[in-house]
């Protein structure tokens, strides 16, 4: 997963001064500076986002597949045999 590098917690938004306004007016309503109510928006959906691409996700027919693979495991092939010995004591 892609990761940015942060240098300090600086981040800089380009607003058209109404959209700012509205912003503005909400944060003081909420009795919020415009970087805490702009935090408590958007840190949950990005943790939500992170959350969703991180999760490994399968259908139901793959599931059942693993679980039959895990009870009732393939016969090794030959290859695999061929290699066992290099990597076991």
């Amino acid at each position: 997963m892609p990761r940015e590098h942060v240098e300090n917690g600086r981040v800089e938004l380009r607003l058209k001064p109404e959209d700012k306004a509205v912003l503005a007016r909400a944060a003081a309503l909420e009795r919020l500076d415009l970087t805490g109510f702009i935090l408590r928006a958007a840190l949950p959906r990005a943790q939500d986002v992170i959350a969703q691409a991180e999760r490994l996700q399968r259908s139901e027919r793959d599931s059942l597949r693993v679980l039959d693979l895990l009870e009732n495991p393939p016969e090794p092939t030959a290859r695999l045999m061929r290699g066992k010995g290099r990597f076991c004591a």
